[in-house]
């Protein structure tokens, strides 16, 4: 049995119970972009997205040909390595830390400096391709690296591959990753971000690199890793829970190439999950508040979706999902607190329609576990007894 999770990164369907505590009333990732533009998702739709969240324009179908639910999430927090790893079973009670308002703290940026051998200019929060527009060309005059964070926690250093150089961009962040291992700058990732080119034409690269923190607890990946599954990754699921629990990784220069990836799996022999992170709809879409170039995202990702259909075998189950919202209709720039969409197809599948709700995003990893007969985690209900 192979089971294909593939993360929407980013498209909420709604605001959690608990938005009000994170400034998140009225965010609707999927629903406010039906509002503003039409969106032409016609695989999505024959799932059963328009059954399980009203979308402005489109009539939900009378059979769709998926399960489908919301979840909302339990942990504190709404960023991307809080919501994959609920997804598989841990809790994050203690939210990771953020320098979105403030930048990194002089202490922090000055022991830096001082452990690569860098100047460091930037230290805010920015696009990163706006950032490298603006200094790129100071740090290839200067040599001094480009630091810069978000509304996730991470600390992100950007760097000429030809006259920085990749080793050196990777040595740096490394000496990142061991500083803020500290409680007081607690991150969740440090990202290398490689870009060639010259001013007016930079051009970051596919050569990114994520340093994360290990996940908190054993997840589903490592259960079925231990019981001699498959556990492929594609896109930055890796990085997410920094190789553990991983046999197979896949890196994606796009969503496009994402999918393009993991239809190419569709012909491998393998018993396990491939797990997909779809990343554009968040970082170029979702935080750039670009209704349109969101909703051109979804419909080329919707295309694809039709060519994966199509290619499955027949007991083959895959399940969409999303790891937070990121409303581009929002105020900000941040993710938004949100719940997710769950559809869950097999051609297998005799049945249809609306599965209970949950209470936390490990309601998937639960259930993945249990359409494996593994050890169930900790957290979150398994919905396989629905599944027919």
């Amino acid at each position: 049995m192979r089971v294909f999770l593939i993360i929407m990164d980013s498209v909420g369907v709604g605001a959690s119970v608990d938005a009000n505590k994170y400034g998140d009333e009225g965010a609707d990732t999927l629903g406010n972009i039906a509002k503003n533009k039409h969106l032409n998702i016609p695989n999505l739709i024959n799932l059963g997205i328009a059954n399980l969240h009203p979308l402005k324009g489109i009539e939900p179908v009378s059979k769709p040909l998926a399960y489908y639910t919301k979840l909302s999430e339990a942990s504190v927090g709404k960023d991307t390595m809080t919501g994959h790893w609920e997804m598989m079973g841990l809790y994050i009670d203690t939210p990771f830390i953020t320098f979105t308002d403030t930048g990194f703290p002089d202490e922090l940026i000055k022991t830096l400096e001082d452990q690569t051998g860098h100047k460091i200019i930037g230290n805010k929060a920015a696009s990163g391709t706006e950032i490298i527009e603006e200094l790129g060309a100071e740090h290839q005059r200067t040599n001094a690296m480009i630091v810069y964070t978000s509304a996730d926690s991470v600390l992100q250093i950007a760097a000429h591959e030809e006259t920085f150089g990749l080793d050196e961009l990777y040595r740096c962040c490394k000496i990142a990753r061991e500083l803020t291992m500290q409680e007081r700058w607690r991150l969740g990732r440090i990202i290398a971000r490689p870009f060639i080119g010259k001013l007016g034409s930079y051009k970051r690269t596919s050569n990114r690199h994520d340093y994360a923190l290990k996940p908190s607890g054993k997840t589903v990946l490592d259960t079925l890793k231990s019981n001699q599954y498959s556990v492929i990754s594609v896109g930055k699921i890796n990085d997410i829970f920094d190789t553990e629990g991983i046999t197979e990784a896949y890196k994606s220069k796009s969503n496009e190439d994402g999918m393009n990836i993991t239809i190419k799996l569709l012909e491998k022999d393998f018993s396990g999950l491939c797990f997909v992170n779809l990343v554009d709809f968040d970082a170029l879409w979702g935080h750039r508040r670009d209704i349109e170039g969101y909703a051109r995202e979804l419909e080329h990702f919707d295309t694809q979706l039709g060519t994966f259909l199509n290619k499955m075998n027949e007991d083959d189950i895959l399940i969409i999902s999303a790891d937070h919202g990121n409303d581009p209709s929002f105020k900000g720039s941040d993710h938004t607190r949100e719940q997710i969409p769950v559809l869950v197809y097999s051609k297998k599948y005799i049945s249809y329609g609306l599965l209970p709700s949950g209470n936390t995003f490990a309601d998937i990893g639960a259930t993945i576990a249990d359409l494996f007969e593994v050890k169930l985690p900790k957290y979150g209900l398994s919905f396989k007894q629905y599944l027919k």
